[in-house]
């Protein structure tokens, strides 16, 4: 498909009234045609099996869709991890927004299979100071890296994600919650030593009391971890 037919699908599939909720779940993002994720997604297991090269390198970002997609179509595509990790690279500079960047990582199943070369790939993004190429590693890790061989380090990066901005703190906390989910014991010595500001860390606790994964009883050990902040700095979520 070329650009000007992928354009005429979105428009064609694009809904006013959902264009209007997406708007006000991705605050800043003036650029939405109103495409529900399903059509996206059946849209970009087609071009993945098509010419997906010449697509990715011609692809246009002048939507919020259009840029969706390109993340979807690297996280379908069925390649050499290597080739696919320097469309990755190409691609993590244009996420503006927390519905690109997570739809991009949890599609991007593949990287089950090569962790060792993915957690390198990654690393290169962990001082980034880029708010959403650190919330790339936090939900990348969150999404394909929660398993025993890999349970301690991604929480020693958690601890190292630094990034001021809202969606990078929120990532975090997401990541140690569902980290909490699976693998309480190591979570729980994590909460009790780390260099969290207070922000991510009461997030973190937050999420895990609103989880269904998380027991009643850990629950109530839970809140009692929370940190007592008196005058600290809050973290406004953007406006739009």
């Amino acid at each position: 498909m070329t650009n000007e037919q992928i354009r005429d699908f979105l428009e064609k599939h694009a809904e006013k009234q959902f264009k209007d909720f997406t708007s006000s779940l991705i605050p800043g993002t003036d650029s939405i045609l109103g495409v529900r994720l399903p059509v996206l997604r059946s849209l970009a297991k087609q071009l993945a099996k098509e010419d997906w090269r010449t697509y990715l390198k011609e692809a246009r970002d002048d939507t919020y869709e259009e840029i969706m997609l390109q993340g979807l179509v690297i996280g379908y595509v069925k390649a050499e991890m290597e080739e696919l990790l320097e469309y990755a690279a190409a691609f993590i500079p244009k996420i503006h927004d927390w519905s690109v960047n997570d739809g991009f990582c949890s599609t991007f199943k593949i990287v089950r299979k090569h962790r060792a070369e993915v957690w390198d790939f990654l690393m290169q993004y962990r001082a980034s100071e880029s708010e959403f190429e650190q919330r790339v590693v936090a939900v990348m890790l969150m999404d394909h890296f929660l398993v025993p061989e890999y349970i301690d380090r991604v929480l020693a990066v958690y601890n190292s994600l630094k990034h001021e901005g809202y969606y990078c703190k929120m990532g975090v906390a997401w990541g140690i919650a569902t980290a909490y989910a699976k693998f309480p014991q190591e979570t729980q010595a994590f909460l009790l030593e780390n260099e969290l500001d207070d922000y991510t860390y009461n997030k973190a606790i937050q999420k895990m009391l609103e989880s269904y994964r998380v027991s009643a009883e850990d629950k109530e050990m839970l809140r009692g971890r929370k940190r007592k902040v008196t005058g600290r700095k809050n973290v406004a979520k953007p406006e739009q």
